[in-house]
């Protein structure tokens, strides 16, 4: 397993990240501990979460997925292995239990939600605290057709002051944003930079086969800023892995489970995944290692996360590391990428 560096921090993690927002839903917690167990044992020491989880978010579950993980922890006693990386939910998107329903990236919040994942996770510490989605309204979750609305949401500085307050106090060793725009990103590294605040070392934005908007406004910022990409959805919620081709819902998958899921079934969508499904099937590779294989060779991305519902899932994602994506299939994904760019961003 390829450890890389978390932007120009002195961390280094694993080139798979352990993703968990199926914990404490579609997964219970012994499945949980037996995916941490097994990506454990074949070199994964990254492991992603958030305050929200688990996905799709319901008051019921609330904060579940870092309890799970905080029991992890204390059975078997390896906190100190895993780089630990959760974030802070931003308002909208029907989360009005969280903290007084409108929620901000303020002192007031982001104390609130430290403190708050700390204690779930049963640690004193996080590795990587990430800002889930902007708090102003902006482009995020695949909206397109961007309109500026002059609005009211906390300034920037007062969101880097306090979490360097949290670096200060060692809650926190290393901030990054997630869902987040080009201007954000540049913004907030700007900031850091002239005020001597924490710097941004990642962005956890989308990132597949069916949605490669990142490279256009992006890709170049994570490059020269060493803000890497770590890359979320690289299947698509598993339309790339070929499971739901011809229509099929097998019991138990994302999409079958949960209908709100439909950013990547529209029908263009569907389309270029049958062509990439049947490149992959047509080159005797699995179509899922194939779409893990593109994302874990681009070199802006710092880390891949992947997420499974069994075992036997996750065993076949973190096979991918040994698929490279070599200049022919390479050249064979660009075209059907060409002839149907970015079908759901």
């Amino acid at each position: 397993m390829q450890l890389r560096r978390l932007g120009t921090s002195d961390i280094h993690v694993s080139q798979i990240c352990l993703g968990s927002m199926t914990w404490g839903q579609q997964n219970t917690e012994a499945e949980a501990f037996a995916q941490l167990d097994l990506a454990k044992a074949q070199g994964v020491n990254f492991l992603d979460t958030a305050e929200m989880y688990p996905v799709p978010p319901r008051a019921q579950t609330y904060g579940s997925t870092e309890s799970i993980i905080g029991r992890y922890f204390r059975a078997r006693g390896n906190r100190a292995e895993w780089i630990l990386a959760s974030k802070i939910a931003g308002p909208g998107n029907g989360i009005d239990y969280i903290r007084d329903g409108q929620l901000k990236h303020n002192r007031a919040h982001l104390n609130a939600a430290v403190d708050a994942s700390l204690k779930r996770l049963q640690t004193d510490y996080l590795d990587l605290y990430q800002l889930h989605w902007p708090e102003r309204r902006t482009n995020y979750f695949g909206q397109l057709g961007y309109r500026h609305q002059e609005q009211e949401f906390t300034p920037l500085e007062e969101v880097l002051e306090s979490l360097d307050e949290l670096v200060r106090a060692g809650k926190i060793r290393q901030v990054g944003l997630s869902n987040e725009t080009p201007w954000g990103t540049m913004r907030f590294l700007h900031l850091a930079e002239s005020r001597g605040w924490p710097r941004m070392v990642s962005i956890q934005n989308p990132y597949n086969l069916l949605n490669r908007t990142f490279e256009v406004g992006l890709a170049e910022i994570a490059a020269r800023e060493q803000c890497g990409l770590l890359a979320y959805s690289p299947l698509a919620f598993g339309m790339l892995s070929g499971k739901y081709e011809d229509g099929a819902r097998p019991a138990g998958a994302r999409i079958t489970e949960f209908s709100r899921f439909t950013r990547y079934t529209n029908p263009q969508a569907q389309a270029a995944c049958s062509a990439y499904v049947g490149l992959a099937r047509e080159r005797g590779l699995d179509p899922a290692q194939m779409a893990l294989a593109f994302v874990n060779a681009q070199p802006f991305v710092t880390s891949n996360i992947i997420g499974a519902t069994n075992l036997e899932q996750l065993q076949c994602n973190l096979d991918s590391l040994a698929l490279q994506a070599d200049s022919e299939l390479l050249k064979a994904i660009d075209e059907i990428h060409r002839q149907q760019p970015n079908p759901a961003p």
